[in-house]
């Protein structure tokens, strides 16, 4: 075996650049992908091959570009699928084409990543496929509901629980912020794991808390609804607080990019501090992701206390279970 081969999409800048580097100092194998050649010239200087390729291109265009990766180092080990941004607005605010141009990157482009790559890793019978979700995958975000919703549809299959997304304060929950687009990427992540781990192939879900990425700068992985300036009457429902937050949180979140990187490299690989376990089906990074889950996974059990009496009211008589 040529060793560790990875295929990272999204590699210009945040979790992919940092990955890219991290598994190059290890003396890995990386073909870095982005729509800009430019911005991976350090990455090219480190040992990688880059390849401009955008994640909403069509499958062929994926296939061809992992095609190289192969024929260049014989295999492909790992595929992570990292690129994605963020889109600023309520979710009436928000146009059809910017609804569909979020889809399709956050969501469509990792599952066609995702296709692509099988088709290498099936034939091997082993391989790892990282897709990033986020702390918005597991809670709904005010001004954030399309970021939120795609990578959701890529962890947790289901419907989301929509809890209260302002105290009574009516100040904005700093823990609300990308939510559609994450949910999809864990749900789809979650069933691909059960079809891809008899064939030797593991799937994860990274789900980070707030890190020092671009993805909220404005103009990097941050975009603006063109509607929402349009809509002054969710100003009363705690957007405006929220994108407020946004703000003065950026470049001062919690999360090392760096440190989160290291352990990222070290689960898909099993050693260091994951040497010994398996790959998780989610890699939760960051105290601020452990809690806020915490929270969910508490607020989800108090919902279902609440209405347990009712949920079960709906099943045959002959077949119902104790709630």
């Amino acid at each position: 075996m040529p060793g560790n081969v990875w295929f990272i999409m999204g590699a210009s800048s945040g979790f992919g650049r940092a990955i890219a580097l991290e598994a190059l100092a290890r003396g890995d194998q990386v073909a870095a992908a982005s729509r800009s050649l430019s911005k991976m010239a350090s990455l090219q200087d480190a040992g990688a091959i880059i390849l401009e390729l955008d994640v909403t291109s069509d499958e062929t265009v994926i296939m061809s570009a992992i095609q190289k990766v192969v024929d260049a180092y014989g295999e492909i080990t790992y595929c992570v699928n990292a690129a994605g941004y963020l889109l600023e607005g309520v979710i009436e605010a928000a146009s059809q084409d910017e609804v569909h141009r979020i889809v399709a990157t956050n969501v469509f482009g990792t599952a066609t990543a995702t296709r692509c790559a099988l088709r290498f890793m099936r034939p091997q019978a082993f391989g790892v496929i990282a897709n990033f979700g986020s702390l918005a995958s597991w809670e709904g975000g005010l001004a954030y509901g399309y970021y939120v919703r795609t990578r959701f549809l890529l962890v947790l299959p289901g419907r989301p629980y929509l809890h209260k997304f302002l105290n009574l304060k009516g100040t904005a929950n700093p823990n609300l912020e990308k939510s559609t687009t994450k949910w999809a990427v864990s749900g789809f992540t979650e069933s691909l794991s059960l079809e891809c781990r008899p064939l030797g192939i593991a799937a994860v879900v990274i789900e980070p808390g707030y890190f020092r990425t671009k993805v909220l700068n404005e103009g990097g992985g941050h975009r603006i609804a063109t509607r929402e300036q349009l809509i002054s009457e969710y100003g009363c429902a705690g957007v405006a607080a929220q994108k407020e937050l946004i703000m003065r949180a950026d470049n001062n979140q919690l999360g090392d990019v760096e440190k989160g990187a290291r352990v990222i490299v070290d689960v898909l690989t099993q050693t260091g501090v994951a040497s010994g376990r398996g790959i998780p089906l989610r890699l939760v990074l960051g105290s601020d992701a452990m809690q806020a889950i915490r929270n969910k996974i508490k607020a989800t059990e108090a919902l279902l206390e609440e209405w347990g009496d009712v949920i079960i009211s709906t099943d045959h008589d002959d077949m119902a279970l104790e709630a």
